[in-house]
């Protein structure tokens, strides 16, 4: 058999949530986590993330970008998506506080009245924000090795 690369850009939307679920899932192994993809959203979660020492439990739901909704909040969810050289992995209430401090988008439309934003590129600013939040980046782990308790996770 030949194993010829996918095209991202190529791949049904589902498609692209089992590969993304995958390549997080890949990421957050590194730090302990074996993670268990859902067949629904069971209480918002798209996958469960268990820590190896039995103690640490997320809920996590899958993004293709930076997302926060109003139907997240105050659920206890983690939000995952995509940054350049890795994942953002975020309780999703500390994303909402950091794009209030950070962006204007609290005061859209879509906001307001949807109780959604999404964006596929954030600001510097709020990029800055989210660093403690960053991993699978190969060159931040080249130059630490952090484990659940040292990468804040939001805790």
């Amino acid at each position: 058999m030949k194993f010829d690369r996918i095209t991202y850009s190529q791949l049904s939307a589902k498609q692209q949530e089992i590969y993304n679920f995958q390549k997080v899932a890949a990421s957050l192994a590194d730090y302990g986590f074996n993670c268990i993809k859902l067949a629904d959203d069971w209480r918002g979660a798209d996958f469960l993330a268990y820590h190896k020492d039995g103690n640490d439990t997320l809920r996590v739901q899958l993004k293709g970008r930076i997302t926060v909704a109003k139907q997240y909040c105050g659920k206890g969810l983690y939000i995952v998506f995509p940054v350049p050289g890795g994942w953002c992995l975020v309780p999703h209430d500390t994303l909402v506080s950091l794009v209030g401090r950070t962006t204007g988008w609290l005061n859209t439309a879509s906001w307001l009245t949807r109780g959604l934003y999404s964006a596929t590129r954030p600001s510097k600013e709020l990029m800055v924000s989210l660093q403690p939040y960053i991993i699978g980046n190969s060159n931040r782990l080249e130059t630490e090795e952090l484990s659940p308790a040292d990468a804040d996770f939001g805790r």
